[in-house]
């Protein structure tokens, strides 16, 4: 879904020294330099794609397509599609993913939840020499 030139642009900042208080909801990119005391969840009509940068610390469960962290996290972690932990990323909570890319000193304090990947059942295969 995710390539490095086909990835949602960033519309939305937090910028460093700001705090929010209350749930806040994004469409196509965000990145949190500050701090979010609440959920954080993007929409579902779009792709999405949520940078929490070294600065940040986000308080409250995480929604979106593809999630990058190097900041705090207290509080569940849902990436649809790619979830990425940089070296400094602090997560206390789950963690639900499709795919995680993981970077040394990356930690969590919490269980890791792959989504599971239906994969289409194959008919068993025949031998030619099994045919009558």
């Amino acid at each position: 879904m995710f390539s490095r030139k086909k990835q949602p642009p960033i519309k939305s900042l937090v910028a460093q020294g700001t705090r929010i208080l209350g749930d806040v909801h994004f469409a196509e990119g965000m990145r949190i330099d500050g701090e979010v005391v609440g959920d954080i969840r993007a929409g579902a009509e779009q792709p999405s794609i949520l940078v929490i940068s070294e600065s940040a610390r986000v308080e409250g469960a995480i929604h979106a397509d593809h999630v990058i962290i190097n900041g705090q996290v207290v509080g569940p972690v849902h990436a649809a599609e790619l979830l990425e932990l940089q070296p400094k990323a602090r997560i206390t909570g789950n963690v639900h993913y499709k795919a995680l890319e993981m970077h040394q000193g990356g930690m969590i304090a919490g269980q890791m939840f792959p989504s599971v990947v239906l994969v289409e059942e194959k008919p068993p295969l025949q031998l030619a020499s099994n045919n009558p």
